[in-house]
């Protein structure tokens, strides 16, 4: 039971049995973070049973997941049921934080408000709008939208429940009022909202510290312990190496995975979502920042048994797509075969033939 990699995996539905839906998938773990759109929905379907690459975009753009600013300044997908009570608990707190960036980019509330005054009047009606036309909108009202105003005008917007993510248009993103993509968003009082996502993040990716709630979530301190009393028994606590845990109690003990791979995607949850992430670093195969594209763990990550060993990137060809792993160290052929079945996985979202290479 001391194995928090293979619990998490568990947890996370990475191994077991795989959610039907990809709904099921963000229902279960709230918010998913998605600046990389398509990493995210790669995320998704390692969590769901034969969700492809088409099926994702075809639910993003009727609206069934949704894609907007919450938790922490960053986009995440969530869905509608979700997004209302979300956006009310954890949008001021982001909104606080950007309180110095707004300043050095003379964005006060009374800018905030005319802006949001064009953004509605401009998206009413079922308008869908990408960033570049919400910024014409501005300076046609002579707002400028010049360097990073734009998208922290929009990013308020976001947090204020006012616009969320539209239908794409080819391959640009666009934005809509979120009251005409979601028609009663659920509301929960602020104690009701801090129980229920507290019960929802300890539960889909426990085993996890407070310090973990914290930095997924946004919260405070004492948010968290309130969480904690409220799920009532819900959620279990065990020390492990004198590290405080949280998790669900009707858990059941995780299979074996020290043989399953995962081609994991920038930013998923099973690297993101955890400030203390020692747990999925292999003990006998150090760290090495330059292996990966950003030097941290947090780019797209090969694990096996749930430990980082290496990272991947892909390159798009005509007719298929190449990957290419750059393994930490030597891999047993077992070990090999089980990344060789990820990237098969791989190819089977994308409905596309795949090339898998080593470094």
């Amino acid at each position: 039971m001391n194995d928090i990699a293979a619990r998490r995996l568990h947890a996370q539905r990475l191994t077991g049995a795989p959610f039907t839906s990809p709904l099921d998938s963000v229902r279960w773990l709230t918010a998913v973070q998605s600046q990389d759109y398509g990493a995210a929905k790669w995320a998704l379907a390692q969590r769901s049973r034969q969700t492809t690459d088409v099926e994702l975009d075809r639910l993003f753009d009727h609206g069934a997941i949704l894609r907007t600013h919450v938790l922490r300044p960053t986009w995440h997908f969530v869905l509608p049921e979700d997004i209302g009570w979300l956006l009310a608990l954890t949008g001021p707190r982001v909104r606080a934080g950007l309180v110095a960036r707004y300043r050095r980019l003379e964005l006060d509330d009374k800018v905030a408000a005319r802006a949001e005054t064009l953004f509605t009047a401009a998206l009413a009606g079922g308008s869908h709008l990408t960033r570049g036309e919400l910024g014409e909108v501005l300076s046609a009202d002579r707002i400028s939208p010049d360097g990073q105003r734009l998208p922290h005008l929009i990013m308020r917007a976001e947090l204020d429940a006012l616009i969320a993510s539209g239908p794409r248009r080819g391959k640009q993103f666009t934005y809509a009022l979120l009251e005409e993509r979601v028609a009663k968003p659920r509301a929960l009082d602020r104690d009701e909202a801090v129980a229920e996502l507290t019960l929802r993040y300890f539960r889909s990716h426990g085993p996890a510290q407070i310090q973990d709630f914290l930095w997924w979530s946004g919260l405070r301190t004492a948010d968290a312990r309130a969480g904690i009393a409220l799920a009532d028994g819900a959620l279990d606590h065990q020390t492990i190496e004198g590290k405080d845990y949280w998790f669900d109690a009707a858990a059941r003990p995780p299979g074996k995975a020290t043989m399953v791979a995962h081609l994991l995607p920038n930013f998923d949850e099973y690297t993101v979502a955890y400030r203390d992430r020692a747990e999925i670093l292999h003990a006998d195969r150090p760290f090495e920042a330059n292996v990966f594209s950003f030097g941290t763990i947090l780019s797209n990550v090969v694990t096996v048994g749930g430990r980082v060993r290496g990272s991947w990137r892909r390159s798009v060809a005509r007719g298929g797509v190449h990957l290419e792993v750059q393994p930490l160290d030597r891999f047993k052929r077992a070990e090999t075969a089980a990344v060789e079945d990820a990237a098969d996985r791989y190819g089977r979202f994308l409905d596309r033939p795949v090339e898998l290479s080593w470094r």
